[in-house]
């Protein structure tokens, strides 16, 4: 779950937060939103699963100022070990998600999670 200080602003329509990240060692990454369910980014949404992403994790709860948020995890298999990405894909598929977000708006920092925060 993304912690939101607020639910009055949104990063795009319907996107309130973006986290780009991975578990230890980094090389195979999610992307975590933040949404509206009342407001959904379908354009988005469905460019992820175009790109090859699939859902993974679908959860709502309501924000402590009353906002309604539901949170949404996606993965792409990779043809590593595990499914992780080889440095190609990792190249690609980072390329894919930088200019989806970018083009509404959204600069990603992908980031590496911490062993506590990754298998909590």
């Amino acid at each position: 779950m993304l912690f939101l200080k607020s639910t009055t602003v949104t990063k795009a329509p319907g996107i309130y937060d973006v986290d780009i990240a991975a578990k230890p060692p980094g090389k195979t990454f999610g992307v975590f939103l933040a949404t509206d369910p009342d407001n959904p980014p379908a354009e988005v949404l469905a460019q992820l699963a175009a790109l090859g992403f699939k859902q993974t994790y679908s959860g709502g709860y309501t924000h402590k100022d009353r906002g309604k948020v539901l949170d949404l995890h996606f993965q792409k298999a990779g043809t590593d070990l595990f499914e992780g990405w080889k440095a190609d894909e990792l190249e690609a598929n980072m390329a894919a998600i930088t200019a989806l977000f970018g083009g509404i708006g959204i600069t990603i920092a992908p980031r590496v999670m911490s062993l506590a925060e990754a298998y909590a």
